[in-house]
């Protein structure tokens, strides 16, 4: 069966925000979640109908764990490639094992959305200094040289700007897999939110525009100060994706955006439900929460129209204190994700804001 109907259960890899909030949607819909995740009073806990806390290489509890629910999805990329073939022996993976390990590698990523037919940066893998100098006189300078695994929000990335950089850069790649990017003159950077179902029917969100801050998400403003013919071009481009991956779920290709070119490259796409798609909870016809929940259990697929103007803002750290401020703001959404140490840098809950008018 592919359609899995209300009253089943969703079983999710992650006990993270993202796990919470796809919980939550689920749930508003009929469905119960068990949470499979290693670390103990993880936030998707709180709001679940049953949880595991084990490791991803426990097969015992993995299997366990797959009998119990009628579909399996995860709310991380980093999930090991082994856990997400052992459980999809069992019971349906949604997003499947392809999309989990080819998002995984940097390199095959790439290559991947090249043969797809879009664009990205030039790149070329290295792993020496012999062959770090080889992709430097290959691919130029400025560049971005990143480990091919177990990267996000800015970490194992070292920017190359001239040779004297080699250093910096083996020191963050440790003689490990790596890839080294050219370095792309971009305006700003947007990001595609899409959803493909299991009978293959796709909507895309509209094209967000995002702000880095530490390369972490500061803020996603709807619309993005792009063109129409820009907006459809990164539509028909996040749908290339989805297809040429066959994937099922919600997934997030981020773009680079050069205003006077016209030009628009990705630069990496999320195999989940993701950060820049937050404003949709409020800012749009369906979250991709709710969307996600759809697409894997093979529902008819929500509206994706924006509200009005929207602009999100994560809130990072200490920044979680001050909710008062936002409680206080009529025109303000506040999530808190259930984080109990608001580290520096860590995500601990969103705000957003539609201008309907």
């Amino acid at each position: 069966m592919t359609k899995i109907q209300p009253g089943g259960t969703i079983g999710i890899l992650g006990g993270g925000q993202l796990g919470r909030m796809i919980a939550l949607a689920a749930a508003n819909l009929g469905y119960k979640c068990h949470i499979f995740c290693p670390e103990e009073n993880s936030p998707a806990f709180h709001v679940a109908y049953t949880h595991t806390v084990a490791d991803y290489t426990d097969q015992d509890a993995l299997k366990a764990f797959a009998e119990s629910v009628d579909v399996i999805t995860y709310e991380f990329e980093n999930i090991p490639a082994e856990t997400a073939e052992f459980v999809a022996k069992i019971k349906p993976l949604r997003p499947g094992v392809q999309a989990l390990s080819l998002t995984q590698d940097r390199l095959t990523e790439k290559e991947f959305l090249n043969d797809a037919g879009v664009q990205t940066a030039p790149f070329m893998a290295f792993e020496t200094e012999e062959e770090l100098l080889a992709a430097y006189k290959k691919i130029g300078h400025p560049a971005v040289a990143k480990t091919r695994r177990f990267g996000y929000d800015g970490k194992g990335q070292a920017m190359v700007k001239s040779k004297l950089d080699f250093d910096d850069v083996l020191a963050v790649t440790k003689g490990t897999p790596a890839i080294l990017e050219g370095f792309v003159q971009f305006d700003r950077e947007v990001s595609v939110i899409v959803a493909r179902s299991v009978s293959g029917d796709v909507a895309a969100f509209p094209v967000g525009e995002n702000v880095h801050t530490n390369h972490i998400l500061d803020t996603t403003t709807i619309p993005a100060n792009v063109s129409e013919r820009l907006e459809a071009t990164a539509k028909v481009m996040a749908t290339k994706v989805a297809n040429a991956l066959d994937y099922v779920g919600v997934m997030a290709v981020e773009m680079f955006v050069n205003d006077d070119s016209g030009e628009i490259v990705v630069n990496e796409i999320a195999p989940r439900v993701h950060n820049s798609g937050h404003w949709t909870i409020e800012g749009a016809e369906t979250s991709q929460f709710e969307q996600h929940v759809r697409a894997i259990c093979d529902l008819p697929l929500g509206q994706t129209a924006a509200r009005g103007k929207v602009l999100m803002k994560n809130l990072l750290g200490k920044d979680i204190l001050e909710h008062e401020k936002y409680l206080d703001d009529p025109k303000a959404s506040y999530h808190h994700y259930g984080k109990q140490e608001p580290r520096e840098g860590r995500k601990m809950g969103h705000v957003t804001w539609v201008d309907s008018e």
